[in-house]
């Protein structure tokens, strides 16, 4: 009797352990959850693709052994949708979501998810924000089950306003953004850089307008050209830039565009030509990288006739690699911790989530669109044109400090 019960004893703590480590072959869902119908359907469907390819190939080749799968949710761009989508998620047995389009989806999935945490122990959530780049996500609304992939709002701009800083032709800037929390602080910290850095330049205008609502940025443009500006900053994403940039090359404003999503989906059709040399992008990654992006790019535009440009994504996968074997579980509440603080090798070199606040740092390159070359051969949209890059900004350059104060599990 006393050797049955030790049995079963020994063979139910063998089954804990099984349970707690990460497994060769052991599947791990994460679900995604951002727009695939409506104007930014595009975008999307485009990072839907691109989640899914990475997760072919870090399935083939991740330190802890896992299978990554992805199921895709449609948010309409909708924070009601997303939670809804999220519990539908969470339902399913998924520990893992992924959302990037819309700090204010994000805002509310973060509110989400520390209330599930708190209330299901040991049925814990990890949020991996790939591209919703609201800095008070990493400030004054941090998670501790949340970790940002992308450079925040905040970042971009340090670099994007250290470069424009010796650029003598930008005198008088038109502050144009989509009226959400992201269009809000690209303002906000455009301001404050810009009179640090370059006093002497006149904001001679601000406009704020609906998210994924305009359709004819005409009117718009109208008031740029008559504001005498000579150059627009812009975070505005998706159709929302695409248009604009259409509505500048047809009213024939002639000005510069420092923007942060020149690269997604629909902007470089809709740019052509006509930017050439007045368009410029701050961003983590660029179309001509070399190794390991120049395969991978290669790869997703034969398979599926579209550019890659989500390069948060990949890292994303190498991130949870390292985490899951470090931590020897895929349970969210050991990757977590794994993933706090932890450093490993991305696309663009060594790179560190910071622990105090779970915001990546990673160096931030500033490019500028204009005709293919033997160097930058890489022509999005079948356009001719592509993204060189200008200048690079190691992550001490780009980054920021955090006013966090992370309570951790």
């Amino acid at each position: 009797m006393n050797f049955a019960l030790k049995s079963i004893a020994v063979a139910a703590m063998s089954l804990s352990l099984a349970s707690a480590f990460a497994q060769k072959g052991e599947t791990v869902k994460i679900a995604w959850i951002d727009p695939q119908t409506g104007l930014m359907g595009p975008v999307g469907n485009n990072q839907l693709k691109s989640w899914q390819f990475f997760a072919e190939k870090y399935s083939q080749s991740n330190p802890a052994g896992v299978k990554f799968e992805v199921v895709g949710f449609d948010n309409k761009l909708s924070p009601a949708e997303s939670l809804t989508a999220m519990q539908a998620a969470i339902d399913q047995g998924v520990r893992y979501l992924a959302q990037g389009n819309g700090s204010s989806v994000a805002g509310a999935l973060i509110d989400a998810v520390n209330r599930h945490n708190t209330r299901n122990p040991g049925k814990e959530v990890i949020f991996l924000n790939y591209a919703a780049v609201d800095p008070d996500f990493t400030n004054s609304k941090c998670s501790y089950w949340h970790f940002r992939f992308d450079a925040d709002t905040s970042m971009k701009m340090e670099a994007m306003t250290t470069y424009m800083k010796d650029k003598k032709d930008v005198q008088k800037v038109y502050l144009f953004n989509q009226n959400y929390s992201h269009g809000h602080q690209v303002a906000k910290f455009a301001k404050e850089n810009l009179k640090r850095k370059r006093p002497d330049i006149q904001i001679v205008g601000e406009e704020l307008h609906p998210l994924a609502q305009v359709r004819d940025f005409a009117p718009y443009i109208a008031k740029i050209k008559a504001s005498g500006a000579d150059t627009v900053i812009t975070g505005n994403w998706g159709s929302d830039l695409a248009l604009l940039v259409k509505a500048a090359n047809e009213g024939g404003y002639d000005g510069k565009f420092y923007t942060y999503y020149t690269g997604v989906t629909g902007t470089p059709t809709a740019l052509g030509k006509g930017g050439e040399g007045r368009v410029y992008q701050v961003a983590y990654n660029h179309y001509n990288m070399g190794e390991p992006m120049k395969s991978w790019m290669a790869e997703f535009n034969q398979r599926f006739k579209d550019d890659m440009y989500t390069a948060a994504i990949p890292n994303v996968y190498a991130a949870l690699g390292d985490a899951m074997a470090k931590a020897k579980s895929t349970d969210p509440v050991k990757v977590a911790a794994a993933l706090s603080g932890l450093k490993f090798k991305g696309f663009n070199g060594e790179v560190e989530i910071r622990k105090l606040d779970h915001q990546l740092q990673q160096p931030l390159y500033i490019t500028r669109w204009q005709k293919t070359d033997a160097k930058n051969p890489y022509s999005p949209e079948n356009t001719g044109m592509t993204l060189v890059p200008v200048q690079e900004y190691p992550a001490y350059v780009a980054s920021t400090p955090t006013s966090c104060q992370m309570k951790r599990f």
